[in-house]
């Protein structure tokens, strides 16, 4: 028998803990419940836990065993678009309303070149569009780097050379350089020609021994370095040429040697990898060194 009036009980609604979600986006992108650790702070065995109460949320299994290997069901992969979606709202309602809000640092990785010629404009720049941003700067090789992204330890990079697509990530080619022999013109005229190189992998050492060998032109490695302050000693020092970009031998005043006694040297590209659920300040990071970098 109805009463007169009555309303039928609604069903009690479902909340989705961000923080639940927040895990479950870092070990997609990480690649395993233990790279994501390292970018969120939580042993495996909590973050084990969590997804246990994210799938108990949600009803749903979110993750699959292959072998040794964590993959997504056709769920999990249906919650991810969902989560860096929400995820990015909250943030922003955070950013927009929340007091005294201490935001979330921006990670940026960038080759040493980058470093010393466009990096103090674009912080100028970025600084007066966004005076409470955090950043956090990191120096390095570009193999260094992007390994340091795909460990979600970095959220930008700029880099050199195409490296190929990564999870998670978009990548563009933002500019061209044409590699440069630099140092004394003099010391390229020796029959066997002293080089000042980094280590491996780096891909300006590379072109130089290749090119080298190809003309079948005598080489001795002088100076080998994992850093580029060593390398500009070197070459200062007159202990050997070395092969960088036009832009780097032009920033730290070192001559180009034009004079046709070495054999060309290739192009070069220069590569901006953002990570996709990037802050507004993120973006903006993002376009001004992309802007620099073809400049």
């Amino acid at each position: 028998m109805s009463q007169s009036g009555s309303s039928l009980p609604q069903r009690m609604a479902r909340n989705v803990p961000t923080e639940l979600l927040r895990s479950f986006v870092a070990i997609v992108e990480a690649g395993s419940m233990a790279q994501a650790t390292e970018t969120i702070f939580l042993t495996q065995s909590a973050l084990s836990l969590q997804m246990k109460r994210l799938e108990d949320t949600l009803q749903q299994k979110l993750f699959r065993r292959d072998g040794r290997r964590l993959l997504l069901t056709p769920v999990g992969e249906e919650l991810v678009t969902y989560a860096r979606q929400l995820l990015a709202l909250n943030d922003q309602i955070v950013q927009t309303l929340g007091q005294d809000f201490d935001p979330e640092p921006i990670t940026i990785g960038m080759v040493q070149d980058f470093a010393d010629t466009i990096l103090p404009d674009v912080l100028g720049e970025f600084r007066l569009a966004h005076p409470r941003s955090r950043l956090v700067v990191r120096v390095g090789g570009s193999v260094e780097l992007l390994d340091m992204f795909d460990r979600s330890r970095l959220d930008l990079v700029l880099c050199l050379g195409q490296h190929g697509d990564r999870p998670g990530a978009t990548w563009d080619v933002v500019g061209h350089d044409r590699m440069a022999w630099i140092g004394d013109p003099a010391i390229a005229e020796r029959e066997e020609v002293p080089l000042v190189l980094l280590e491996q992998p780096c891909r300006f050492r590379d072109a130089a021994l290749r090119v080298l060998t190809q003309e079948r032109r005598d080489y001795r490695l002088v100076l080998e370095t994992p850093n580029l302050p060593a390398l500009r000693a070197g070459v200062r020092g007159r202990m050997g040429i070395s092969c960088r970009t036009r832009r780097f031998a032009t920033t730290e005043g070192l001559p180009v040697i034009t004079s046709g006694t070495l054999p060309e040297v290739p192009e070069i590209e220069t590569v901006l990898v953002r990570r996709k659920t990037l802050s507004d300040a993120g973006t903006d990071l993002g376009d001004l060194l992309s802007k620099a970098a073809a400049g």
